[in-house]
């Protein structure tokens, strides 16, 4: 398993929020749903992303636009457009003013919009959670991503949008499989542009040593890895593959290791009601008392804390 892989291996979609959206102008939609992540196919006509405090981007049809949450951004017709919609938490939709649009913007089977046969048109996905494995790739992402449509050339935002107006038994996980094929590919798209500022662990990915050293830990966090039996496995010396993975990765590689344990362990935390010894066990760490030392001079809170405190999307 590769880094990109396993990031996403965890927290994957599970009963998203998927859309059509059709509008006509003038149109302008603020989000502050707080999700943690968003993916956009633009279909028909173009489509202003605004960030709060940052400059206005333009979607064309074709482009696959990702939208790092928690904080709030708008899409619109025009930068100039007021917002005329608020998506709260939930997927609750208002007016400005507080009043409920969520009749008047049901248009059938997830179709949403002011307009049946609008010119602006659009693929909506929305993870409604997020994990702590995730956090590693958030964290590489600036908060509305755009791929043009001509570096992606997938047939996959088709496929999704003949799906997501059907109701049929088990579309909810058809749906949800398509939407995580789709991001994987548009985040691919992303990290390869020219001027990519990709992650370390990302363009090590490719590297003859460290690559490889980069899929046994994340295939099996649990071992009992050490510097050099990491080394005896991808045939390198103890001295060489320490050297190169920080200078790639950006972090020698035991502590990359314990990064992706106890992301593990906090979404297993999470996602799960295992014992703390099982946690433990699962991402190897010999005992709970260790996992709980480490976890709390990670997150700053006990296993147990971080287990009974709901955690609202906080920035990576």
């Amino acid at each position: 398993m590769d880094a990109l892989a396993d990031l996403l291996d965890g927290p994957r979609a599970r009963g998203a929020f998927l859309l059509r959206s059709t509008l006509a102008p003038p149109w302008s939609i603020r989000i502050q749903d707080e999700a943690p992540l968003t993916l956009m196919s633009m279909v028909g006509d173009d489509a202003w992303l605004i960030p709060d405090g940052g400059e206005p981007r333009r979607a064309r049809p074709g482009d696959m636009v990702i939208f790092r949450g928690p904080d709030p951004y708008t899409v619109s017709d025009d930068p100039a457009t007021e917002p005329r919609v608020v998506v709260h938490p939930g997927q609750v939709c208002t007016a400005p003013d507080g009043t409920s649009l969520s009749r008047e913007m049901a248009l059938g089977v997830r179709a949403w919009g002011n307009a049946p046969d609008g010119p602006a048109v659009m693929l909506i996905g929305t993870y409604p959670m997020r994990g702590a494995v995730t956090r590693r790739l958030l964290a590489a992402l600036p908060p509305i991503a755009v791929v043009p449509g001509d570096a992606l050339r997938s047939p996959l935002a088709g496929v999704l949008a003949d799906e997501i107006g059907r109701d049929e038994p088990g579309q909810e996980v058809v749906l949800d499989r398509l939407l995580d094929l789709l991001l994987i590919q548009t985040l691919r798209a992303w990290f390869a542009r020219p001027d990519a500022e990709a992650p370390g662990w990302y363009r090590a990915h490719g590297d003859p040593v460290v690559g490889p050293a980069l899929r046994l830990l994340h295939a099996d966090p649990a071992h009992p890895w050490t510097v050099a039996g990491l080394a005896a496995r991808v045939g390198a010396s103890r001295a060489a593959l320490a050297q190169r993975f920080t200078k790639l990765v950006g972090e020698p590689p035991m502590a990359y290791l314990t990064g992706v344990r106890l992301a593990q362990a906090a979404d297993l935390l999470r996602e799960s009601d295992a014992t703390l010894d099982a946690v433990a066990r699962r991402v190897g760490y010999a005992t709970a008392f260790a996992l709980s030392t480490a976890f709390k001079r990670e997150h700053g809170v006990s296993p147990q804390e971080y287990r009974a405190v709901p955690e609202p999307y906080p920035a990576p």
